[in-house]
């Protein structure tokens, strides 16, 4: 017979049940009253709410959350589904972009891999590959109101970027370290003109006559990019400057055409001459010459195409073009945009022809050149390049070695004025560079350092200075406008430590696109 559990309880209150004499607490077999029950349950409770007041009201709410967002997304805080999927409660790229993207727009410019898109060019390279990081990777939120998103520490940055610490291991600088010149399509030495405007004007300070010609854009960043009206037409072109004489065409004589000429012949594109005045030509003898001249002349100009279709195949639309379509790196759009002013201005040339064909044809180039525009408008449309390389190569079926010569001869007193700073070949004048192969993948501040170094200081790839001062030196052999005047990354390194000026990642390299771009971001989800 079992015995009672209270029987043989000792002091502990505790009692045996069964044969096997098992311990058993008294409590087990007389629970808790339900009034004690219903009292533990309220302190818990009351004790969960104060927590969650003193949470709330003192801490943020940094108990039951991952603490209180930025303040540009204080709007969403209480809003968790509209970063954070429901499911999985992580925060989706898609959920970003719907803020931080424009509307409709397919590669992404906030996107990883635009990243390469906006810092190489590289249509190629807009798809986003396995191990590439998501937006909150870099930028990790609720770190308070005042927390930096958009500052990335450097650690984030070398976890694709291995070996780029500043101080140490990072590269020199790829325009630098591949010795590649630039291709500026002129003749240009630094310490002849230098030296010419220190004469000029006086000057003893070297600098000042570099920032002549160098000038500093409104924000003092960089600087503006060399114009020949402005810079260099005081000097150059002068009234006293003339073309050789030049044999006029003729019949069966090939020349250049007079103004007369393209005047009465009233073709596209020729509006120009009926601006000219007849008295800058001087004919006589079956030959003409002009003076003066003005950059890109477009008398030169027209007669240069002339001979170049002589002597070449077709250039495509590189005929809508002054210049060849050489176009720099990054540039291609530009050059797009040069043949299509060059149609405009014979559109516009020819609305005031009366013939029906005339304008029926004008409605069709207007329709085209609309097309274009919106092309050209969108950053992200694809231009083929090869539409732009001239068929120079391949010279005209037909034309003699005699007449190819007679042409050749032509076009070199027909650019005599020009060759002195133009490359010319093939019947074309080169594309001039607007500005150096500098830092494409970094930003650098003039003005910043302005005041801790000199022009010269940084800038000694050419000699100039020791060139300028000592007139009994000649020209450097290096002064070219091809020559990369620029410093490399030791020079950098004497204020850019540790210790010193700042030399994290973002110093210098931003992983966006340019910040002006923010008026077109949506500003809200259609």
């Amino acid at each position: 017979m079992a015995e009672s559990p209270s029987e043989g309880r000792g002091d502990r209150g505790k009692g045996w049940f069964g044969r096997s004499r098992l311990g058993v607490a008294g409590a087990y077999v007389r629970p808790l009253r339900r009034w004690k029950m219903l009292w533990a349950g309220v302190i818990l409770a009351a004790v969960l709410i104060l927590i969650l007041a003193v949470d709330f009201g003192y801490r943020d709410a940094r108990w039951v959350s991952n603490g209180p967002v930025s303040s540009a997304h204080a709007g969403l805080e209480n809003d968790c589904s509209s970063c954070h999927d429901p499911l999985s409660r992580r925060v989706t790229v898609e959920a970003c972009a719907g803020c931080h993207e424009r509307h409709g727009n397919e590669i992404g410019d906030y996107s990883f891999a635009s990243h390469y898109l906006y810092r190489t060019d590289d249509f190629q390279r807009v798809t986003v590959e396995d191990g590439e990081v998501a937006c909150f990777s870099c930028h990790p939120e609720h770190e308070g109101r005042k927390a930096q998103r958009t500052k990335v520490d450097d650690r984030l940055c070398i976890t694709c970027h291995e070996g780029t610490a500043f101080s140490k291991e990072h590269p020199e600088f790829g325009v630098l370290a591949d010795q590649i010149p630039d291709n500026p399509g002129i003749e240009f030495a630094h310490v002849s003109h230098i030296r010419e405007i220190m004469r000029k004007r006086s000057l003893v300070d070297i600098e000042k006559a570099c920032l002549s010609c160098h000038l500093p854009e409104a924000d003092g960043r960089g600087f503006q990019a060399i114009d020949f009206d402005r810079q260099c037409d005081a000097c150059h072109l002068t009234t006293g400057i003339a073309t050789p004489r030049l044999a006029i065409q003729g019949e069966g004589s090939f020349g250049v055409k007079t103004l007369s000429t393209i005047r009465a012949e009233g073709h596209a594109g020729t509006e120009w001459s009926q601006f000219l005045s007849s008295s800058e030509f001087r004919e006589a003898g079956g030959r003409v010459l002009k003076i003066p001249l003005y950059h890109r002349d477009p008398w030169i100009l027209y007669n240069l195409r002339r001979m170049r279709r002589e002597l070449y195949e077709d250039g495509g639309i590189a005929e809508l073009l002054d210049v060849s379509p050489e176009a720099p790196e990054g540039q291609v759009r530009r050059v797009y945009s040069e043949a299509v002013e060059t149609l405009e201005r014979y559109v516009t040339g020819l609305r005031g022809r009366p013939e029906p064909e005339i304008q029926k044809e004008l409605a069709v180039i207007s329709k085209l050149l609309e097309s274009l525009h919106q092309r050209l408008g969108d950053s992200r449309t694809t231009l083929d390049e090869t539409d732009l390389l001239l068929a120079l190569q391949q010279p005209r079926e037909g034309v003699s070695p005699e007449h190819a010569e007679e042409v050749d001869e032509l076009i070199q007193g027909l650019v005599q004025p020009c060759a002195g700073c133009h490359h010319v070949e093939q019947a074309t004048i080169s594309r001039v560079a607007a500005s150096q192969k500098t830092f494409h993948r970094a930003e650098f501040n003039h003005r910043a350092h302005i005041l801790e170094s000199r022009c010269l200081d940084c800038h000694s790839a050419i000699p100039i200075a020791e060139a300028v001062e000592d007139l009994t030196l000649p020209v450097p052999a290096n002064d070219l406008a091809s020559t990369q005047n620029l410093p490399g990354i030791e020079t950098c390194r004497t204020c850019h430590t540790p210790d010193l000026a700042a030399d994290s990642c973002s110093t210098c390299h931003a992983f966006h696109p340019d910040l002006n771009r923010r008026s077109e971001l949506l500003l809200y989800d259609d």
